[in-house]
């Protein structure tokens, strides 16, 4: 083998460590790397150190992909950190045509063939997060949940299940269609979180009128027609209340386990009982209760504005109904950085560089995603 050519397959080696961000695969493995062309050049001052130009031709999955840039800045570091020449990198970047671009999908398709999150031994954990009412804060829990499970580190996916009042892209800060490969949908990623959501398509200002098997189909569709990866959480925002969507989730998937959001007052308390009995109907474990709004933060003194205890009465009451501990898991403040902060497209719990805050809700969210995690 001659230099060139082992500077050549050494590349494409490095090349395989480098993933595509969307698909989560190596862009080797995906057929992106058309070519590498190593040349030597003449050294200029370095000695004994061999130099090459070294061209590698790229082919994305979609023509101005959008994450072209990142995909090239790391082919480039993979390149000139290599130790034993001087590499200096050419890219040039073009599209995958409509035949290898079906290969790929296809291929893709067949390894899933039907909803990724029922395989045997999956690792995603899923939370599905329901209210027996709207009004109080489930989305924006739902939001910020995320957010702090993607800040910890964690590979994280969200699902708008909310089909009627979508919120998660307003909350995100989401303007952009998932890309189409071919049928297969790449999810929107935004402050580290992979999200779907029917806001995405329908646009805020139509009425969606589903019901029944359409509500089921379209939730098949979040989950297998998108490509999610092996994420290590997933958060669905229900709808509130127990209709077709709950028991949807609950039969699509039958590993979630729901976290009941209410308000402190009786008026939301008892409804959001009736959205945790539906673990009566369906295989679904109610994993606890988030109390949201619970004080108000005036000058030193916490006001309970909506009085106190709802949230340890759901969880009384479902534990009592259910036979397991359903434990109160937080008790969030009404703070007005959750609604003014979230719908300027940042979840409140995140600072602007997108960093967990330091503190008491940074502290409560990560907490409240730590102990979620914990539990089996």
């Amino acid at each position: 083998m001659t230099d060139a050519r082992h500077i050549e397959a050494q590349i494409y080696e490095r090349l395989s460590k480098v993933i595509d961000p969307e698909l989560g695969r190596s862009i080797t493995d995906l057929g992106m790397i058309a070519a590498i062309n190593a040349v030597g050049v003449t050294s200029q001052g370095d000695g004994d150190v061999p130099s090459y130009d070294v061209t590698v031709h790229v082919e994305l999955t979609v023509e101005g992909c959008p994450l072209s840039q990142t995909i090239t800045n790391q082919i480039n570091g993979a390149i000139v950190s290599y130790p034993d020449a001087k590499l200096t990198p050419h890219i040039e970047v073009s599209s995958m045509s409509h035949d290898k671009l079906a290969d790929l999908v296809a291929g893709l398709k067949a390894e899933r063939k039907q909803n990724p999150f029922n395989r045997p031994g999956v690792k995603t954990r899923i939370f599905a997060i329901a209210s027996g009412k709207g009004g109080v804060g489930k989305s924006s829990v739902s939001a910020n949940l995320a957010a702090t499970f993607a800040a910890l580190g964690y590979d994280t996916a969200a699902i708008d299940a909310d089909i009627y009042g979508f919120s998660l892209p307003k909350l995100f800060g989401v303007h952009t269609q998932p890309t189409n490969l071919n049928g297969m949908l790449m999810p929107v990623t935004a402050w580290g979180v992979k999200l779907i959501s029917i806001g995405m398509f329908a646009g805020a200002d139509r009425a969606i009128l589903w019901r029944g098997p359409r509500l089921q189909r379209s939730l098949e569709q979040f989950l297998s027609d998108v490509w999610w990866g092996d994420p290590d959480v997933l958060l669905l925002d229900l709808a509130p209340g127990t209709g077709d969507m709950a028991i949807s989730v609950a039969q699509a998937l039958p590993n979630a386990e729901l976290v009941v959001v209410t308000t402190p007052q009786p008026s939301a308390s008892d409804v959001a009982v009736r959205s945790g009995l539906v673990a009566l109907q369906v295989p679904m474990k109610v994993r606890g209760v988030v109390e949201n709004m619970s004080w108000y933060e005036h000058k030193g003194e916490r006001l309970e504005i909506f009085g106190e205890g709802g949230g340890r009465r759901v969880s009384d009451q479902l534990t009592e109904t259910l036979g397991y501990d359903v434990p109160l898991l937080a008790q969030l403040p009404l703070d007005p950085d959750l609604r003014e902060v979230g719908e300027s497209g940042r979840p409140a719990v995140l600072n602007e560089d997108g960093a967990l805050r330091s503190d008491a809700l940074g502290r409560t969210f990560r907490e409240l995603a730590e102990g979620l995690l914990r539990s089996e």
